[in-house]
């Protein structure tokens, strides 16, 4: 999901920097060569600029390409499937290209390790592999939402009602959309056919990474933001929505 700004011919402006943004991706750095429509208020992104000569990536981005609730004018949306490109469906999509990568990796490289007998999630490649996942999982490093954002279709409404829901109405596909993407700090990727395709050594090191960080083990600096509620509440969450998930009661 590669951002870097282009001119009115196509061209992308390589010199001006490009990105291969996921969530830690500074928000000013996503989004060049898309269209987006939604508000964000002063939070400011590459979304809908066109380089003219002799701009810069700041003399592109102005107000009239940020903020945008219509594409009106841009082009013509007739043969589309919608008018709109939705900030909140980009967010999500964007996190979801770069879960789908590291899921994909974890897998490949695992399945050759055992192939070649050396699989090992104690130490090594393999280890780092899956803390990378969970880290990523977990939304660890994510830069922070300094304002409300909205989109302009139901997509919201629509991705956050698919649950599954916990116990007590709870989902991890419930968004924020204030202070970052998700309600509960851990991807809903976890539920994915990807994700469930993985090898069971594979599942079965991730979710002991991930018992590790949310209990507390794991005292690292990097996971002090994850609040104690936040914890508790993945934590219940999985248990009570995730087939797999260790020591879950049967239904």
């Amino acid at each position: 999901m590669r951002s870097v700004l282009v001119s009115r011919d196509g061209l992308s402006g390589a010199s001006l920097g490009s990105a291969d943004p996921d969530d830690r991706t500074p928000f000013r750095q996503r989004w060049g060569g898309w269209y987006v429509t939604g508000t964000h208020g002063d939070m400011r992104h590459m979304g809908n600029a066109i380089l003219n000569k002799g701009d810069t990536r700041d003399t592109a981005v102005t107000d009239r390409t940020l903020n945008r609730t219509s594409l009106d004018g841009a082009f013509d949306p007739r043969g589309y499937l919608s008018a709109h490109s939705d900030i909140v469906a980009l967010m999500v999509f964007q996190h979801q290209v770069h879960m789908t990568n590291l899921i994909t990796r974890v897998g490949w490289d695992a399945r050759i390790a055992a192939y070649e007998h050396r699989a090992d999630f104690a130490s090594g490649p393999l280890r780092d592999a899956v803390n990378e996942l969970v880290d990523y999982l977990l939304f660890v490093d994510e830069a922070p939402i300094t304002a409300a954002i909205k989109g302009t279709t139901r997509f919201a409404e629509t991705f956050a009602a698919q649950g599954p829901l916990d116990s007590r109405g709870r989902s991890l596909r419930q968004l924020d959309l204030e202070h970052r993407l998700q309600r509960y700090p851990c991807s809903y990727m976890i539920y994915s056919a990807a994700f469930g395709a993985l090898p069971q050594d594979v599942r079965t090191a991730v979710y002991a990474r991930i018992l590790e960080v949310l209990s507390g083990r794991d005292t690292s600096e990097k996971y002090a933001p994850l609040s104690d509620a936040d914890r508790r509440a993945v934590l219940e969450i999985l248990g009570d929505t995730l087939p797999d998930w260790p020591g879950r009661k049967s239904q």
